[in-house]
């Protein structure tokens, strides 16, 4: 099919080497075409989520086919490796966000092309080429060009005045004008002319598999020719619009490819800060453009360094690719082939830029903390974030004035950065969310925020804050998965340093509040003291009385009754930190478990150096619990109030129902 758009006439090359690598897929008893696909690296093939759920909703497990007429024999068997759609969304409308899958061949040795996938992050232009199959009288190669009208949220493209046939769901989208497939056609409009495509980042989403495939990829892509001559990086050298290359001084698309192969062959960052800090250091310290999204990969990281679709110069990425290769060295790696290359490049760079490379230092946030012969002690407990760096999660939820059992809910997040936490989702109108729907409503905001600032070596703490009536909320049992009890892992208590703070303390810091805390931090030893003392009512001077490295603990829930009381007081007083156990208390006096659990509480803070380490030795003990499967562990029924004045929560206004 001819293209009248702003893409352009096709690249004869660029057009040949995407129908090569463009397939569709059926069932394997034969029968009609499901939708489209292509080959994205070695036996991997990407489309639509929807082109495959209604046909394996039943069987996850079963063979389908792969075939077209550039396979040049039988159509090959194929299973679906994953997909992005949530195991409880109904309906057929799957959102551009989980409408990717990722299928495997099961024959071996099969040899086929496979497309270049952009890395740059940058949304596409104005023009483009979609190729796929229609149904009609068999499966039928098709091919338009497209107007890119407009981008529709994080992830979508929408574009206008073009009739999609059915079938071409899941084929890909080239960009002419760099060479590169950069999005996945996902549907046309019904009974109008148009239609959607899901941007090529969604595939981050995949996590580790998406680092096997894209490594896959990087490492495929060779020098040899595929068609009529050319491969994709030497068609792409032909491309104005691929980048100003014509000098050492510019960054090539044979540059990107080698760049790009190496790094396939260093180990995975660990999450996203050390990509997105590397990236932006090479970048001058300025933050790439736009709201692009989360690198999770070094390759993501060299897809920042672009501007208006161009590569910036090249000593930007060697700049980047000498930082990864510090990073690597500093993780106890040696990515020697990367810095030799990294080396042999910079050598047609004039030398005045020479230095920015041959003596890159990492962010100070990336510096290995500890060194060899470090105490065992240390090397194990992770303190807890402060203000001079280091990532938090918070969610803050506030109860509504009339349905104070339900909440709106925000979840800020702090990447370690002084300036401050943004945030990245909430519901704060409408009729809230009941406790027992917190998790489920949360858990796919939560995870994106954990992806954002989670390093392997370093999980970010997740702090709840919400007012000491709700203190007894078991946040610590929540599971990203399913609700359940602490010895079924995974657990965020388990997994990731988990404690709670005071929302009605939001906005400001009362002088009793910072003089404790100040206290608490200076403290050469912390000690536990029970409250309320016990045949006794609490009482305030009980807790402004405390010596500064005493900590109020409770063997009693803090949320109501005679615990609940205590807390208010606990606060009034100016304590930022306390324990205390959520489950209930016998209405007739201490028993035999409220001896374990203070002497549990004596042996926590008595072992801690110093506050910042309690919710890391605190998860130790869940972790062990977990473990164990020890439902009548002292640990596991215990919350933490860490309160850090240093870091107050913002000062919004309230929120409630119209």
């Amino acid at each position: 099919m001819p293209s009248s758009s702003a893409a352009g006439p096709p690249d004869p090359y660029l057009h040949e080497l995407t129908r090569l690598a463009t397939v569709h897929l059926l069932a394997a008893r034969g029968g009609p075409m499901w939708g489209s696909g292509f080959f994205v690296a070695p036996g991997w093939v990407l489309t639509c989520a929807h082109v495959l759920r209604a046909r394996l909703a039943g069987d996850r497990e079963q063979v389908f086919h792969v075939d077209s007429d550039s396979l040049g024999g039988e159509p090959l068997r194929a299973r679906l490796a994953a997909w992005l759609v949530d195991d409880d969304l109904s309906g057929d409308d799957i959102p551009v966000e989980q409408d990717l899958a990722l299928v495997k061949l099961l024959d071996e040795d099969v040899e086929h092309e496979c497309v270049w996938l952009s890395d740059c992050a940058e949304p596409p232009g104005v023009g483009a080429h979609v190729h796929g199959f229609r149904p009609d009288n068999g499966p039928q190669r098709w091919h338009t060009g497209i107007d890119i009208r407009t981008h529709d949220g994080s992830y979508g493209l929408r574009f206008t005045d073009t009739e999609f046939p059915k079938g071409v769901s899941g084929g890909p989208v080239l960009d002419p004008h760099t060479g590169a497939v950069v999005a996945v056609m996902k549907s046309r409009r019904v009974e109008r002319d148009g239609g959607r495509a899901i941007a090529l980042p969604v595939l981050r989403r995949f996590g580790e598999l998406y680092q096997t495939v894209i490594a896959e990829h990087d490492q495929w892509h060779g020098s040899a020719p595929r068609a009529n001559g050319y491969n994709w990086i030497e068609r792409q050298q032909e491309l104005p619009a691929a980048g100003l290359h014509r000098t050492a001084e510019h960054w090539s698309p044979v540059d990107r490819r080698a760049a790009l192969r190496l790094l396939a062959s260093v180990p995975a960052p660990g999450g996203v800060p050390p990509v997105a800090k590397l990236a932006r250091k090479a970048r001058g310290g300025i933050a790439p453009p736009g709201s692009l999204p989360q690198p999770v990969s070094w390759r993501d990281g060299h897809g920042l360094l672009y501007e208006a679709h161009r590569p910036m110069p090249a000593i930007a990425f060697l700049h980047y690719l000498k930082l990864v290769v510090e990073y690597e060295r500093g993780r106890g790696g040696d990515p020697a082939g990367l810095d030799a290359w990294v080396s042999e490049r910079l050598r047609g760079v004039p030398a005045v830029m020479h230095t920015l490379v041959t003596e890159a230092r990492l962010p100070e946030a990336l510096l290995p903390v500890l060194g060899p012969g470090a105490p065992e002690e240390h090397m194990t407990v992770l303190p807890y974030p402060r203000t001079d760096g280091g990532a938090v999660v918070t969610v803050e939820l506030e109860p509504l004035s009339d349905a104070p059992d339900r909440f709106y809910w925000r979840i800020r997040v702090h990447d370690g950065d002084r300036e401050g936490s943004r945030p990245v989702a909430e519901e704060c109108h409408g009729n809230g969310v009941a406790p027992g729907q917190l998790i489920s409503k949360l858990r796919r905001e939560l995870v994106t925020a954990f992806e954002s600032v989670d390093t392997d070596d370093c999980p970010a703490p997740l702090e709840v804050a919400l007012p000491a009536d709700h203190f007894d909320t078991a946040v610590h049992r929540w599971l990203l998965t399913e609700t359940g009890r602490l010895y079924r892992p995974p657990h965020l208590g388990v997994q990731r340093r988990v404690v709670l703070r005071d929302l009605d303390r939001r906005g400001g810091v009362d002088p009793y509040w910072r003089e404790r805390w100040d206290g608490l931090m200076a403290a050469e030893a912390l000690l536990a003291v029970p409250q309320p003392l016990a045949g006794k009512a609490p009482r305030a001077h009980h807790f402004t009385g405390m010596a500064p490295g005493e900590v109020p603990v409770l063997c009693r829930p803090a949320g109501r009754g005679v615990g609940g009381a205590a807390m208010r007081m606990a606060l009034d007083a100016g304590h930022g930190l306390a324990l205390w156990h959520t489950d209930g208390h016998s209405e007739h006096g201490c028993r035999e478990f409220c001896t374990a659990l203070r002497a549990g509480f004596a042996e926590l803070l008595g072992q801690a150096k110093d506050p910042t380490e309690l919710p890391d030795r605190l998860r130790r003990i869940r972790e062990d619990v977990s473990d164990s499967k020890d439902a009548q562990h002292w640990a596991e029924g215990v919350a933490m109030l860490y309160d850090d004045p240093d870091r107050p929560l913002p000062d919004l206004p309230r929120v409630d129902a119209p």
